[in-house]
C-alpha cells in the first residue's frame, strides 16, 4: 500500500464522543456523519451500541441513512458486544483488547493465553454470524506491549484466517514514527492483512506516526474532525490531510477538501470550543503573511510561502498591514485594491507612517484605508 491508496476511518462518533466536553445528540451524530460522508471519508467508527441504550439507538439511525461511508463499531473482546454490534446493521465490527502489561493487570486482567482464546473465539463466532461484515482486531496500547506478546497476537489472528483488518493503537501517544514504521512494515509483511492505524497525539507525534504507518503500508489511517478524543485525542483529520497535501495533492484528491472548513467549525460548536489560531488549514492564522519581505514574495508568487493553497480549501489569504513590520509592497496592494493610484514614492512614505504609527498601536484596516485614500486625495 502507498500513500496513493489508503482509506480514512473517522472516529469522531466513538473516539471524539471521549472527548472532554463532547456530548453529541442523535440529530448532530446525524449531521457529522452526513458531512463526514459528503467530505469523502470511507469509514465512520461508532461508540459502541453496549455504552448506552442511546449510543445504540444512534448507530441504527445513522446505518438508516445510507450513506457511501462503511458504517463500524468497536466493541470490546467478548461475545456479547458482537451479539448486539452485528445486530445494529454495521457494515464493520472493530474488536479490541489490551496487550500492555499496564492493561492486562490493570484493565481486563487476562493473560496471553487468554487474551488469545477469548480472541478466537469472538472473530470466529463473528465471522460465522456474518461472514461478509468488515472485522479488524486491534491489540489495545501496542507500542507497551512486550514485543513477544504483541507478535504471538497478531500471527495468530492472522493465521486463523477471520479478520480482514489488524489494528496498531499508539493509545498514550507513546510511540516514534521510526518505531511505528518498522512494526507497520514487519505486520504488512507477515500478515498480508489490511493494517490500521490508531494515533494518540499526548506527546505531538499523531500526525508524523499516520503518515510513518503509512509509509509502512498501512491501508486505514483513524481520524477525528479537530483531532478531538480521549485526553490530547488522536490525528487530527485537516493535519492528515495538510501533511499528505504538502507531499503531493494527488494523495487527498479523493476528498472534498472545501468542506473542511464548515466540518470543523461544526464540531468546535458542538464541543463549546474554539478552533486553535494555528490549527492546520482552518486556524485563523493559516493564510496570514504579515512580515514585509514574506508579504512581497507572496504578492508575487503564493507558492513562496504557502505550502497549502487556501483556494483548494474554500479559504482566502490575507495581507497584514498595518503594523511595524509591513513592507511596501504590502501597502501598494492594498492601494490597488482599493482603486488608488499612487506612486512609489508616496507609497513608500505611507509605508513609513504605518510603521511609526503601529510603533505605539496596531493599526486596523479601515484606518491604513483612510491614509491611503487621504494620501491619494492630496496627491
Amino acid at each position: 500500500m502507498s500513500f496513493e491508496q489508503f482509506s480514512i476511518i473517522d472516529s469522531t462518533l466513538r473516539e471524539g464522543e471521549q472527548f472532554s466536553t463532547a456530548t453529541f445528540t442523535t440529530d448532530q451524530k446525524l449531521r457529522i456523519a452526513h458531512a463526514l460522508d459528503e467530505f469523502g471519508v470511507e469509514m465512520i467508527e461508532m461508540t459502541s451500541p453496549c455504552a448506552s441504550p442511546q449510543s445504540e439507538a444512534d448507530i441504527r439511525a445513522v446505518v438508516r441513512s445510507h450513506l457511501n461511508a462503511r458504517i463500524l463499531t468497536h466493541i470490546r473482546c467478548n461475545r456479547e458486544d458482537a451479539i448486539k454490534a452485528l445486530d445494529t446493521g454495521v457494515h464493520g465490527v472493530d474488536v479490541v483488547i489490551g496487550t500492555s502489561p499496564q492493561l492486562m493487570q490493570h484493565s481486563h486482567g487476562k493473560s496471553i493465553d487468554q487474551i488469545l482464546d477469548l480472541a478466537h473465539e469472538v472473530l470466529s463466532f463473528i465471522r460465522q454470524q456474518k461472514p461478509d461484515v468488515i472485522l479488524r482486531f486491534s491489540t489495545e496500547d501496542s507500542f507497551r506491549s512486550r514485543e513477544a506478546d504483541l507478535w504471538r497476537v497478531y500471527l495468530a489472528v492472522s493465521s486463523w484466517g477471520v479478520a480482514n483488518r489488524l489494528g496498531v493503537a499508539d493509545t498514550v501517544g507513546v510511540a516514534l514514527p521510526t518505531r511505528v514504521y518498522e512494526l507497520v512494515r514487519q505486520l504488512v509483511r507477515l500478515t498480508q492483512l489490511d493494517i490500521e492505524f490508531h494515533g494518540h497525539n499526548d506527546s505531538g507525534c499523531a500526525i508524523a506516526n499516520a503518515c510513518a504507518a503509512l509509509e509502512g503500508g498501512a491501508t486505514h489511517i483513524d481520524t477525528t474532525v479537530l483531532g478531538i478524543g480521549e485526553r490530547n485525542g488522536i490525528t487530527p483529520l485537516g493535519g492528515l490531510i495538510a501533511r499528505l497535501y504538502t507531499l503531493d495533492r494527488r494523495y487527498v484528491a479523493k476528498y472534498n477538501l472545501s468542506l473542511l472548513p464548515q466540518i470543523d467549525a461544526m464540531i468546535a460548536e458542538m464541543c463549546d470550543i474554539e478552533i486553535p489560531f494555528n490549527n492546520y488549514i482552518t486556524g485563523s492564522s493559516a493564510f496570514i503573511h504579515k512580515a514585509g519581505i514574506h508579504a512581497k514574495a507572496v504578492l508575487a508568487d503564493p507558492a513562496t510561502y504557502e505550502i497549502l493553497n487556501p483556494d483548494d480549501f474554500g479559504l482566502s489569504r490575507h495581507i497584514a498591514i498595518g503594523h511595524r513590520l509591513t513592507g511596501w509592497n504590502a501597502v501598494r496592494n492594498r492601494a490597488v485594491a482599493l482603486g488608488l493610484t499612487l506612486d512609489d514614492d508616496t507609497l513608500r512614505y505611507i509605508t513609513q507612517q504605518i510603521k511609526s504609527r503601529a510603533d505605539e498601536n496596531p493599526m486596523g484596516l479601515n484606518e491604513v484605508d483612510a491614509l491611503l485614500i487621504e494620501m491619494a486625495v492630496a496627491s
